[in-house]
């Protein structure tokens, strides 16, 4: 079997092996569904459920990709801004840390507060939780352009600017993209905090409401969907990623075809 069909294949093989073992672990200990459902009283639940499951997970997938599309536009102006000056390096980023260790959970009491119940502040929320690692990467891959080859391209008479948009934002667009995948998978988490906490839409929400009536099958089957949700959306900021940046890559791509 060839690494790239292994790649597609293992991942499945991998799940499939794993509800199997959780539905013989299930049934060999007699565990009622409202403590540990299996997987096949999860399955009857999304065919009983599906279409209020798909009409609160598509909610939460809205609210998530906006959240996650302003932490891109803000995350990447601050990255530039961060890894372009040392200055700005040096005062900002304690500051970036301390507020990402801020539980985000915290922070959704008071943005009902501010914002009223729904939508906005699960956006607000997904964007939080997944601005740093966005910041981070694209901070990072500026700022460790060598000095040598700034030194060289000044001494060509390139301005700051230019080092920045032919050197610096060429050298961060692996780190980019590298941390939306990341980024996307931690923008559900946001979205899902928020509506667990005060929505009226949503997985986070739908999930609360289950839990109050016992229904575990169907907390863990919009669980499933999440899940499913955030393979997807990780796998097109794969794809985007191999098509944006094979430069980059082209070594680990070639280890992966020769199996080494």
């Amino acid at each position: 079997m060839s690494p790239r069909m292994q790649g597609t294949v293992l991942p499945w093989l991998v799940v499939a092996a794993m509800f199997v073992v959780w539905e013989i672990g299930v049934t060999a200990a007699g565990l009622p569904p409202f403590v540990l459902p299996a997987p096949s009283a999860v399955f009857a639940a999304f065919a009983e459920f599906y279409g209020p499951i798909m009409g609160h997970a598509m909610h939460t997938l809205g609210t998530t990709l906006a959240g996650f599309a302003l932490s891109v536009v803000g995350g990447v102006a601050l990255g530039v801004a961060v890894g372009s000056s040392a200055v700005a390096y040096r005062a900002l980023f304690p500051v970036l840390i301390g507020f990402n260790s801020i539980p985000k959970v915290a922070i959704v009491p008071v943005l009902i507060i501010w914002f009223g119940i729904g939508a906005v502040p699960a956006i607000i929320t997904a964007c939080l939780i997944s601005f740093f690692p966005i910041t981070v990467n694209v901070a990072t891959g500026i700022a460790t352009v060598e000095p040598e080859l700034r030194d060289v391209l000044r001494s060509l008479g390139a301005t700051k600017l230019d080092i920045l948009r032919k050197v610096g934002l060429p050298r961060a667009a692996p780190y980019f993209f590298a941390s939306l995948k990341v980024a996307i998978t931690l923008a559900f988490v946001g979205s899902i905090i928020s509506e667990t906490v005060g929505s009226n839409e949503g997985v986070g929400y739908l999930m609360i409401q289950a839990s109050s009536r016992f229904q575990i099958p169907l907390v863990f089957a919009a669980l499933l969907v999440v899940a499913a949700m955030g393979v997807a959306m990780y796998l097109v900021f794969a794809v985007i990623e191999r098509r944006m940046t094979f430069w980059a890559t082209r070594g680990i791509d070639a280890a992966y075809a020769t199996g080494g």
